[in-house]
């Protein structure tokens, strides 16, 4: 559905190494930069990138919103979860653990980023 999630940041340093940790949990390469100072993470199912706001106001954490990234296990959860953490992030929500939405079960981490913007680490449990 989605090709891209293109995120604001006030220090694309600081996030360029909390996007590195917590993403290379999931098996995903370094980003880089192009040639405006973004800094992009290329997957076969899309892109994410981060930037300084073009409008050159203060970059903020969109209130109601989350981006998820998927894991292919609880571990990977807590692995993404915990690099974030130790690269600047925050955690919010309950801690990282099992839900149950009506026959669905999905393990869940919850971050804010450098930057504010909150994150979600998802496994869908096999049924």
């Amino acid at each position: 559905m989605f090709s891209h999630v293109i995120l604001g940041a006030n220090d694309i340093e600081v996030s360029k190494a909390f996007y590195d940790a917590t993403l290379a949990t999931l098996g995903i390469a370094p980003g880089y930069y192009d040639p405006k100072g973004r800094v992009f993470y290329r997957t076969p199912t899309g892109v994410l990138g981060i930037t300084k706001p073009l409008n050159g106001e203060p970059a903020t954490g969109a209130n109601g919103g989350t981006i998820g990234f998927g894991a292919k296990s609880p571990e990977e959860v807590d692995a993404w979860h915990a690099a974030g953490i130790a690269n600047g992030g925050t955690p919010c929500e309950d801690p990282p653990g099992l839900r149950t939405m009506g026959e669905m079960q999905l393990y869940l981490a919850y971050l804010r980023d450098p930057a504010g913007n909150k994150l979600c680490g998802l496994h869908r449990v096999p049924a």
